[in-house]
């Protein structure tokens, strides 16, 4: 197995440099059918996806579920507006990572607050200040990236020839892997605090109802 490793890691940082979010002042400003929210966001976002040409941004049953689940409002005449793609665009991100029931009990203060309200401070603000951050963030990831690659190349110096490579490989991936795995925690941990009482014993109910499910498939 051989790999160029700055070939590597050159490729990773021009993956970072062409993510790209939508922009709230991209989205249409009239209500869409959900045809057309589905084509806008798989022409907006399928170049994030690992295979653009077969993976699937959005579908119809997806939509469905999350209008089910309560993680958007219910579309209004079958039409949905600039607000249900911009919470669709928060889920597309996060649905990677959280249970569907950990996405509803973070958006719903969000949708509670700022969803279809006339104040000026509504869900595009949220969305833009928060989609922002983007570039600070990529500039932090590509360092973070950047020194794991460099701590991985240091591993195995004393494995065989022909498997250190891959093993520089491996160990690269598994810090990565950690990094997630350990943030995954912390932001399961920050969504636990929001709920207290009654509502947390609905969210568990809610989670092992959706566990359940999940395992009978």
């Amino acid at each position: 197995m051989t790999i160029n490793t700055e070939d590597l890691l050159g490729s990773i940082m021009s993956s970072l440099d062409r993510i790209d979010y939508i922009k709230a002042e991209d989205i249409p400003g009239i209500d869409l059918y959900m045809d057309q929210v589905t084509t806008f966001m798989e022409s907006h976002l399928k170049n994030s996806t690992r295979y653009p040409g077969t993976d699937k941004i959005l579908t119809k049953t997806m939509i469905n579920n999350y209008a089910k689940n309560d993680l958007i409002p219910p579309p209004v005449k079958k039409k949905y507006s600039k607000e249900h793609v911009l919470l669709l665009v928060f889920i597309y991100y996060l649905k990677g990572i959280l249970s569907i029931s950990d996405i509803q009990q973070l958006l719903k203060p969000i949708t509670d607050q700022f969803f279809a309200t006339d104040d000026a401070f509504d869900l595009e603000t949220v969305y833009e200040e928060v989609f922002g951050l983007e570039s600070r963030q990529t500039d932090a990831l590509k360092a973070d990236i950047t020194e794991k690659f460099r701590l991985a190349e240091q591993t195995f110096q004393d494995a065989p020839p022909q498997s250190r490579q891959f093993l520089h490989l491996f160990s690269f991936i598994s810090m990565l892997g950690f990094d997630v795995y350990m943030k995954k925690l912390l932001i399961e941990k920050l969504i636990d605090g929001f709920a207290d009482g009654a509502g947390g014993q609905e969210r568990k109910k809610s989670k092992k109802q959706e566990d359940s499910s999940q395992s009978d498939e």
